[in-house]
């Protein structure tokens, strides 16, 4: 063997020399070992060693924080400790226990104040396990203002801040405009706004079709017009057949005196009132003031319905469609409803309910004590509280009957939706995207969401074209800005599309389809934005490009993958597309005009030297309009705060340049 040979041979490695028998050989380090997060009844059972006996609301948490559930109890240690015996609970008890990650606890002095606290916690948090009420919104009433001379009817919605008598709930902003309008038949009160009357030189077109007494111009006296207030106020108190009783008698006066004239006012006024109680349908006689609550379940949801009864009279009704459990009782949906319907709003004294709830008495202690007066609530067995309750019954049933079609019918659009697209699966959430502008002023874009359940019109987004790389009047510009906006927000609020929570019915916040009005120019800019934020392979996205001379039924549609179709003239799929489609155009016009009107309302005032964003909502607040302000003398404005002498004349004088 060469010394070549030999150099390239690795030499022998020499053997670790022997340990000594008296010494031990070292150890090799310890792995470590990280132990899995604690999660389900291991952590509810850590919990409940450090609960005490006292009432109060605790939150279970899954592993990202999210709140799973909300619950009270008068006994927070046995309550908890329920939850760590598997026996007894049922599967979805079960499953929320799995899930569980953390829980967090809030002591209460009694069980009531724990109950209001759940019911308000719930509406906030939106937990996944427990009952919600989805379609939670503030119920409008009429108002009699009692901070001007003349009290006008107006309908309001909100917070009672406003100083004068209020009237309701009513059921819509529909029942509330209907009344309203056979008020002014009835009684004559004004409805405009104050600014607007103080500036009113001559009676307004309502005074001339007998809606108005006009009290702006003097054609009745503040003392003849208050009694017309007084009416209407005894009308909406339940005092109607008095109210019905002294026109009558002022009809059949006026008519022996042989002023058929002023007969004749009276006759109007009559019929306008039957005409408000001929559109309440039940009107109860032994029931004041009540709301009625009936459930009906079918298919896996539930609706309930809610009538409203004020002063003895019938001001509509309500469906609601509450999120909850299959598994979980009617009673029970119902009692949790109730505790958050009445969350924020106003507490009637008798609540009429179709089933027994089984914590009726504290219940209806939480409500007594919240509303400072006793309030009954009641399942009624026989009567006419009864008959109501069944009545509420039978339109609960008949609404989700409806609502069952309709999901059914939206269902089946759905999955026409992926046959004729070629998607993987059916869409659950459909996004469509428009944009409207004129010659690029005022740009904005809409998007509309439609889901198992058709248009989720709280979904809706509306975005302002804001960024200075968008060239006005470029609709690809515009595409690009408000689909980089709305995709960007969507991963850094939502995470990725498998980590986002979805409902019972598969509806969450990521689309699985997005739609853009518009051909090949849209969709390519829809594909660089999705590549941009990568979502490309999480989002199928479609554009619809008008057909030859813009005609509907003749709509092309065109695909990142694969070549471009048109669909049958007749097919219910093209019928659907389109009314998602002109849904995102009314949307987004919409959008535009009351961007416009904004900027055209305002645009003048900003003109004008030396007003500034102050002055100018002290201007609109006083008289109400431009066009007002352009007509006040200079004394009138300068009873406006912060406009003086000189203010005054620089502002009538620029409404008035030119003019002799």
């Amino acid at each position: 063997m060469t010394d070549d040979t030999a150099a390239d041979t690795p030499e022998p490695t020499a053997p670790p020399p022997p340990t000594p028998a008296n010494e031990i050989a070292p150890e090799a380090p310890p792995e470590i070992v990280h132990a899995p997060p604690r999660i389900g009844v291991e952590v509810v059972a850590d919990q409940v060693k450090r609960l005490p006996n006292a009432p109060g609301v605790y939150r279970m948490l899954g592993v990202d924080g999210a709140v799973l559930y909300v619950g009270k109890a008068r006994n927070l240690k046995k309550r908890v400790v329920n939850y760590t015996r598997g026996q007894g609970l049922t599967a979805r008890i079960l499953r929320m226990v799995r899930e569980t990650a953390a829980m967090e606890f809030v002591q209460t002095r009694t069980e009531t104040e724990a109950l209001l606290l759940e019911a308000n916690l719930i509406k906030r948090l939106r937990p996944r396990f427990n009952v919600l009420l989805r379609d939670d919104k503030s119920f409008p009433y009429i108002l009699v203002t009692g901070d001007h001379d003349a009290p006008a009817l107006v309908k309001h919605r909100g917070p009672r801040k406003r100083k004068g008598a209020y009237y309701g709930p009513f059921a819509s902003a529909g029942a509330v405009g209907r009344t309203i309008n056979a008020l002014q038949k009835a009684f004559l009160i004004r409805t405009c706004t104050d600014s607007v009357y103080d500036v009113r030189t001559r009676p307004c077109l309502l005074f001339q079709i007998k809606r108005c007494a006009a009290p702006c111009t003097g054609e009745i006296s503040l003392a003849d017009y208050a009694t017309l207030v007084d009416e209407a106020g005894r009308f909406l108190s339940g005092k109607s057949r008095s109210v019905q009783g002294e026109l009558a008698e002022a009809m059949h006066a006026a008519a022996e005196d042989l002023d058929f004239e002023r007969a004749a006012v009276y006759r109007d006024r009559l019929a306008a009132l039957s005409h408000v109680q001929s559109h309440q349908g039940i009107n109860p006689q032994g029931v004041e003031e009540a709301d009625v609550f009936a459930l009906h379940q079918d298919g896996g949801q539930t609706c309930i319905q809610v009538f409203f009864f004020r002063t003895g009279q019938n001001w509509g009704n309500h469906a609601f469609y509450p999120r909850a459990d299959r598994s979980l009782e009617p009673e029970e949906v119902l009692e949790s409803f109730v505790a958050q319907f009445y969350d924020d709003k106003p507490v009637p004294r008798l609540i009429l309910l179709s089933h027994e709830t089984p914590e009726r008495d504290l219940l209806e202690e939480a409500l007594s004590e919240r509303s400072q007066y006793r309030v009954e609530i009641a399942a009624p067995k026989r009567g006419e509280k009864k008959d109501l309750v069944d009545h509420a019954l039978l339109n609960a049933r008949e609404a989700l009957g409806r609502k069952l079609a309709e999901t059914s019918s939206q269902a089946s659009l759905m999955e026409g939706v992926a046959r004729a697209f070629a998607l993987s699966e059916t869409p659950k959430r459909i996004e469509v995207y428009d944009n409207a502008h004129v010659s690029g002023t005022h740009a904005v874009g809409g998007m509309i969401v439609a889901g198992p359940e058709g248009f989720v019109k709280g979904q809706y987004r509306k975005f302002d074209i804001k960024s200075p790389d968008t060239t006005p009047g470029d609709d690809y510009a515009m595409m690009r800005e408000v689909l980089t906006r709305r995709l960007s927000r969507l991963v850094k609020e939502n995470g990725s599309r498998a980590e986002a929570a979805r409902d019972e019915q598969g509806f969450g916040p990521w689309p699985d389809l997005i739609l853009v009005d518009g051909g090949k120019g849209q969709l390519e800019i829809a594909r660089q934005v999705a590549e941009e934020t990568g979502v490309l392979d999480q989002i199928a996205f479609v554009g619809i490009a008008k057909g030859p001379d813009r005609d509907a039924g003749r709509e092309k549609f065109f695909f990142l993958d694969r070549p471009d179709i048109m669909l049958p003239e007749r097919d219910p799929v093209l019928y659907f597309v389109q009314r998602l489609r002109d849904e995102a155009h009314r949307f987004a016009n919409g959008t535009h005009r009351a961007k416009r009107s904004k900027a055209i309302r305002q645009s003048t005032l900003d003109e004008i030297p030396g007003i500034g964003p102050t002055r100018k909502k002290a201007l609109l607040n006083h008289f109400g309009t431009v066009k007002a302000i352009g007509r006040a003398a200079v004394g009138d404005l300068m009873e406006v705060d912060g406009i003086s002498q000189g203010m005054a004349e620089t502002i009538r004088g620029w409404f008035h340049q030119g003019e002799g």
